[in-house]
């Protein structure tokens, strides 16, 4: 009778240890099954956040991907912090300018567009789905800011029909706020000027990117990646270093949580 109960106990550890082994820790949405993810809802995690990059130049020093890796990785971190969200696959294309004649990013190789009216259908079809599927919070992201008006347009839509609901969507504009804004600011204060930081590829971004990974940043073309519209570049990235982008990113994803918090917050 001893050894059966013994035998009996180390079933029952290694079924607990094999169920935990199986639990998904992922807050990626791409990462999980289906019943993992009704399971998830189920649970109380019903905020989605929906990241939302773009394919764009970024100078001769930093990858085309920028915006879907950065939004991503801050996705992820925004969501750990709130505990009752999962995070969407990036919607990469966007509204990036017109391709005949080329205008703003589609000017450079590599650069992919969509039409704006496109882009809106594709936010409120996605958000659509997600209400389907059991979550009562969509949120939107954005870490471009040729679209931040495409996104208030498309929630202030979905929030009109569903207004009979207790769904609702979301764009957080405190996002996209931190890190053209905030972030600058905090980079003025530490003694850097604006005609470095930059709004486009420069000290700013290119932190940023550092930060997140370095390995979408060629550090040896810096020196050459000057202020000229000829790279793609307003700002310098010269003195960029993953130093200055944590602060940044620290500052993102703290304003985007409590920003979230209150958004969702059910009166």
């Amino acid at each position: 009778m001893i050894r059966s109960a013994l035998l009996a106990a180390v079933i029952v550890v290694v079924a607990a240890a094999h169920a935990a082994a199986q639990t998904p820790t992922s807050v990626f949405l791409e990462d999980l099954t289906w019943t993992e993810v009704r399971a998830a809802t189920g649970a109380g995690r019903t905020t989605v956040i929906v990241p939302i990059g773009g394919t764009e130049q970024s100078g001769p020093h930093m990858a085309l991907g920028k915006h879907n890796v950065r939004v991503r990785a801050l996705a992820g971190k925004i969501a750990t912090s709130l505990g009752n969200a999962l995070v969407a696959p990036v919607l990469a294309y966007v509204p990036e300018g017109k391709s005949s004649p080329p205008t703003s990013h589609m000017r450079f190789p590599g650069t992919i567009t969509i039409p704006d009216d496109t882009f809106d259908a594709t936010l409120q079809s996605v958000a659509r789905g997600f209400r389907l599927h059991g979550f009562r919070d969509v949120v939107f992201i954005g870490d471009h800011g040729g679209y931040q008006k495409a996104m208030q347009r498309a929630v202030a839509a979905l929030n009109r029909e569903w207004a009979s609901t207790s769904v609702r969507a979301h764009v957080i504009e405190e996002y996209y706020q931190a890190a053209a804004e905030e972030f600058p600011k905090l980079l003025r204060e530490k003694g850097f000027k604006d005609a470095e930081i930059g709004t486009h590829a420069g000290l700013a971004d290119t932190s940023l990117m550092l930060a997140i990974d370095p390995a979408l940043v060629r550090v040896d073309r810096l020196q050459a990646a000057g202020n000229s519209k000829l790279d793609g570049v307003s700002g310098n990235p010269r003195r960029s270093s993953a130093e200055l982008g944590k602060l940044g990113v620290d500052l993102i994803v703290a304003r985007s949580v409590e920003a979230i918090r209150k958004a969702t917050a059910r009166k």
